[in-house]
């Protein structure tokens, strides 16, 4: 996995910068070959003035599916790349079961016209 961390209204520290690497890497881990690049934009909208202004943007590009964005806004970086991480982990997860669950579905028809049969239905008690 690649991941590329860019600094915007602030100077990007190579400690912030492991940490957000880190942090990233054991969201995302288990997914494997399937997330191959990342961009990650740390920005401090207001800068010396303080307040809800840091902002966490990540970009996750993977092959045959869309494309996600993840925006996070905190009062703290830390906790903005913190929640972003989390975020991105379980959007990834929904995309990959909507990926599952169309091929699933189409293996399905594919199968019952090949056949004659149609999806058995299950049945309730009652």
């Amino acid at each position: 996995m690649r991941i590329d961390v860019r600094g915007q209204n602030f100077d990007l520290t190579p400690a912030l910068e492991a940490y957000v690497e880190r942090r990233f890497l054991a969201a995302l881990g288990r997914f494997g070959k399937r997330v191959p690049h990342l961009t990650i934009r740390l920005s401090d909208e207001n800068a010396l003035k303080g307040g809800v202004d840091k902002h966490c943007r990540v970009e996750v590009t993977m092959p045959r599916m869309r494309s996600l964005v993840v925006d996070e806004q905190q009062a703290d970086l830390y906790a903005a790349v913190d929640f972003a991480a989390d975020r991105t982990s379980r959007a990834v997860a929904r995309e990959i079961g909507r990926r599952r669950a169309k091929r699933t579905a189409a293996a399905e028809v594919r199968a019952a016209e090949k056949t004659g049969v149609g999806r058995r239905a299950v049945a309730t008690v009652g």
